[in-house]
């Protein structure tokens, strides 16, 4: 009698995580998009677009490279790329032009989202601040794409990826490259 009463503790305390394990995974809509048009007509989400876009512009004047002379700039980025920019504190600095801004989003009627910037390289590889960087306040010059990551994204085509959860493989992230 005391041990079916233990072993019917033990499985009423296991039910909740037996039956959260066989949830579905959180969907993620994922895409890089070269402008809030295209980012609209992929998603069906304008406002999150032009918000993700706003805040992909903000977060590109603190995490954008600088560097100290337009030729330094030029040999990363390309001749059309680079321009002067100042951060949100006001400093000038040469900095390549974000090209274009990451949005990923919950689906399944979660609400926010998360936004970058993106950077085309002179090669028309994508770049992105290095995820959990701290943005650059120094106002110091860079040489090279310190700070940056390459991604490997199909422009404006949103990409739906399962995230976490019981069972997930972390290679599904990996199309996103980031």
């Amino acid at each position: 009698m005391k041990r079916s009463r233990t072993t019917s503790l033990l499985l009423m305390g296991a039910a909740p995580l037996l039956f959260s394990a066989c949830q579905r995974e959180p969907e993620v809509q994922e895409g890089l998009y070269t402008s809030v048009e295209t980012c609209a007509r992929e998603t069906g989400d304008k406002a999150s677009c032009q918000e993700a876009f706003a805040s992909a512009q903000k977060q590109a004047s603190e995490q954008a490279p600088r560097y100290a002379s337009q030729e330094q700039c030029k040999t990363d980025w390309g001749d059309e790329r680079c321009v002067e920019q100042r951060d949100s504190q006001g400093h000038s600095f040469i900095g390549p032009l974000m090209a274009g801004f990451f949005m990923s989003q919950m689906l399944n009627n979660r609400a926010g989202f998360n936004s970058a910037p993106a950077f085309q390289d002179r090669n028309s590889g994508w770049q992105r601040p290095t995820p959990g960087a701290r943005p650059d306040t120094s106002n110091a010059f860079r040489t090279g794409n310190t700070g940056m990551t390459p991604v490997n994204a199909t422009p404006n085509k949103a990409v739906t990826v399962s995230r976490g959860g019981f069972g997930s493989r972390s290679s599904s992230r990996a199309s996103f490259g980031g």
